[in-house]
């Protein structure tokens, strides 16, 4: 199985990026995980004509190319960071690589709440017409201490997280297999041909 993780922020010292390599390294053996970063992707523009910038086009094309997303959030005043919502609005715009996209969805802080509220946020930005990502249902990974649990090798130091983190893969695993079986080609190509304003007028 071949998987992208999106690190959800443009931090250096960030620990979703160190949940995500925890991750990439621990499951190596169910999946390939590739990090991508957002904090090279420049800030959204709405293109006249739906182009893509060269480092948007490649960060579509590695989506695209997977069978799977995994994204990680931080909780920023108790959303997304702003270049996520960015990188989103770049695809949104134009490759709509997410259409259809088997995704999961993790989040680890420093505080209590390990993004709970961020992540609800996310679902919904998920669900979007131009977006419109398959995103797991019923589970969340909340990683809250994420500092404290999270050392400098990327080793995350809770057997209690560690077991539901394997839970919550596994599952998504099944799900990335059944929803890349259910889904038609038409399903996608219907759905990238959505265009707001023609809705609009209707």
């Amino acid at each position: 199985m071949k998987l992208v993780a999106i690190v959800g922020t443009n931090s250096d010292r960030s620990t979703n990026r160190k949940l995500l390599k925890f991750m990439q390294n621990h499951f190596a053996d169910k999946a390939s995980i590739e990090l991508l970063e957002i904090k090279n992707l420049p800030a959204f523009n709405e293109p006249e004509d739906k182009m893509a910038p060269a480092e948007v086009k490649v960060f579509s094309e590695k989506i695209l190319a997977a069978d799977g997303v995994i994204i990680s959030t931080p909780e920023y005043d108790h959303t997304i960071p702003a270049p996520l919502a960015s990188a989103l609005e770049w695809i949104a715009y134009t490759s709509r690589a997410l259409l259809n996209k088997p995704t999961m969805i993790v989040g680890a802080s420093l505080g209590i709440l390990g993004t709970s509220r961020a992540q609800a946020h996310l679902r919904q930005i998920l669900d979007a017409p131009e977006l419109k990502a398959r995103v797991m249902p019923g589970m969340e990974f909340f990683l809250g201490y994420s500092g404290q649990v999270l050392d400098d090798e990327d080793n995350l130091n809770n057997p209690d997280k560690v077991a539901e983190l394997e839970e919550y893969f596994s599952e998504f695993q099944d799900f990335v297999i059944l929803t890349n079986q259910w889904l038609k080609p038409e399903d996608i190509d219907r759905k990238k041909s959505f265009i707001w304003e023609e809705w609009l007028k209707a």
